[in-house]
């Protein structure tokens, strides 16, 4: 069966319901490696404010997540929860990439189709060790952080590329080694197999925006190192305290001159806080 890849990505995309979102994305991907596609190009791109969500979990503010203490039965379960809401988040993040990015190339199109595949995976596991600790997907409060940037960055993809593989998604690589060590440690290992999958993809994912961002400057003639430094500034984005998983961004494309870049935006922020905006003009 040939399957219009346009028009399915769009019906993923609003598709509410988490399992018939994940089915709709892991059949077209499939579908994409059978070589049954047809690229419908034509068909047109609807500008949306959300993409689809089911009703919980509930979306507050970042600030209005309760902290719940990992040691209780329900701070364990929000902490898996929270990893499965970004999971979710991602399929949205990377089928909305496909979707509306579509100029660039079919390539383009493959290779977030391809991460939101993964992605799905990622969210079906992760669903299923919240199940296996008596709760579901949406039992906990959630915030919609990355796909509001999504939002922002929909009218550029090199924007797109630049804040969200890049800078978001990448904080992921940062995170993940302590938080498995934290779950390993509750003796929890179907989990810790789980994150392991994660963070193995996750740095795949990371490198695909990397490279689309690389190929984007280049195509425009910009300068990728100060585009970047530039970026972060102007959106704000104080996503670099704390530990810094450089042999993990290495592998995920980024170069040693971005590395140090990096480093130096994490030390403005840790020398210079609230003023390392101004700090960063001096890196």
């Amino acid at each position: 069966m040939v399957l219009p890849v346009y028009a399915c990505l769009h019906e993923a995309l609003l598709e509410c319901e988490p399992v018939r979102k994940c089915v709709l994305t892991q059949a077209l991907y499939q579908a994409s490696v059978e070589q049954a596609l047809r690229w419908d190009e034509n068909t047109p791109i609807e500008d949306f404010a959300r993409a689809g969500q089911p009703k919980r979990p509930v979306l507050v503010e970042p600030k209005a997540v309760k902290h719940r203490k990992m040691n209780t039965p329900e701070g364990y379960a929000a902490l898996l929860h929270a990893v499965a809401h970004i999971e979710f988040n991602a399929i949205n993040l990377a089928l909305d990439a496909a979707y509306r990015f579509r100029h660039i190339s079919q390539a383009f199109t493959l290779d977030w189709l391809r991460v939101a595949s993964e992605e799905a995976l990622h969210f079906d596991l992760m669903r299923e060790r919240l199940q296996a600790h008596g709760f579901d997907y949406g039992d906990f409060e959630a915030h919609n952080h990355l796909w509001d940037m999504a939002y922002k960055t929909a009218y550029d993809p090199l924007l797109r590329m630049a804040l969200v593989p890049r800078v978001l998604e990448a904080r992921g690589l940062d995170v993940t080694p302590a938080m498995r060590a934290k779950i390993e440690q509750k003796g929890d290992v179907a989990t810790c197999q789980v994150l392991d999958i994660i963070y193995r993809d996750e740095v795949g994912h990371v490198k695909v925006g990397n490279d689309w961002y690389h190929y984007l400057c280049q195509q425009r003639g910009l300068d990728a190192l100060q585009v970047f430094q530039d970026l972060i500034r102007r959106y704000d984005l104080f996503l670099f305290r704390g530990h810094l998983n450089m042999e993990a961004r290495e592998r995920a494309g980024f170069s040693a001159f971005e590395l140090a870049l990096l480093q130096d935006f994490q030390a403005a922020q840790e020398q210079h806080p609230p003023q390392w905006k101004q700090a960063l003009s001096r890196v």
